[in-house]
C-alpha cells in the first residue's frame, strides 16, 4: 500500500455496504462475543483482508483512539483489547470476522453463499490499486500508515 493514499469514500461506503448486506441474509449466525475466534495462534487461522476492507478496520481503529497497530504478544488479534477482551473495532470488523468458523457462532459459512460480497470486495481492492487479501495485522497497519 502506498504511503499515503488517495481513498476515494465511495469505495468505502460500497465496503460498509458489503457488511451491511451480509448483516441483512438470513443466515443463522449468533455471535456470542467469546473471541475465542481472535486468538490467531491458538486456532492456526488468521483473517486476510483486501485493501478495502483494511482501510475500514484502520478508520475504525483510529476512532476507538489508536494512532498505530496495537502489539499481540500471545497471538490474539492486535484488535482484541488485552484489559476487556472487546474487538475494538467490532462494528468495523472484516469480511472474515464476520463469516468466521466459530463454532458458536454457526460456523464458517459456505463460500458459495457469499461470493457475490467477496467478488463485490476484490473490486473495490482492485479500484484502490491493492494485490488481493492479505494477513490482518500486516494489512491494517500499512492502511493506517495510508491514513497518516
Amino acid at each position: 500500500m502506498p504511503a499515503k493514499l488517495k481513498i476515494p469514500p465511495e469505495l468505502l461506503a460500497e465496503v460498509r455496504a458489503v457488511y451491511d448486506e451480509l448483516a441483512s441474509r438470513p443466515m443463522d449466525r449468533n455471535c456470542q462475543l467469546r473471541t475465542e475466534c481472535c486468538h490467531f495462534k491458538k486456532t492456526g487461522r488468521t483473517p486476510h483482508l483486501t485493501q478495502g476492507e483494511a482501510l475500514v478496520a484502520a478508520k475504525a481503529l483510529r476512532a476507538a483512539g489508536r494512532k498505530e497497530m496495537p502489539v499481540s504478544q500471545d497471538g490474539a488479534c492486535p484488535m482484541l483489547d488485552p484489559r476487556s477482551m472487546r474487538c475494538m473495532i467490532y462494528e468495523g470488523r472484516p469480511f472474515g470476522c464476520r463469516t468466521h468458523f466459530c463454532a458458536a457462532a454457526g460456523g464458517m459459512l459456505p463460500r458459495h453463499s457469499v461470493v457475490d460480497l467477496i467478488r463485490r470486495l476484490e473490486n473495490v481492492d482492485a479500484q484502490l490499486g491493492g494485490t488481493g487479501s492479505r494477513e490482518l495485522p500486516g494489512a491494517v497497519s500499512d492502511a493506517l500508515a495510508a491514513l497518516r
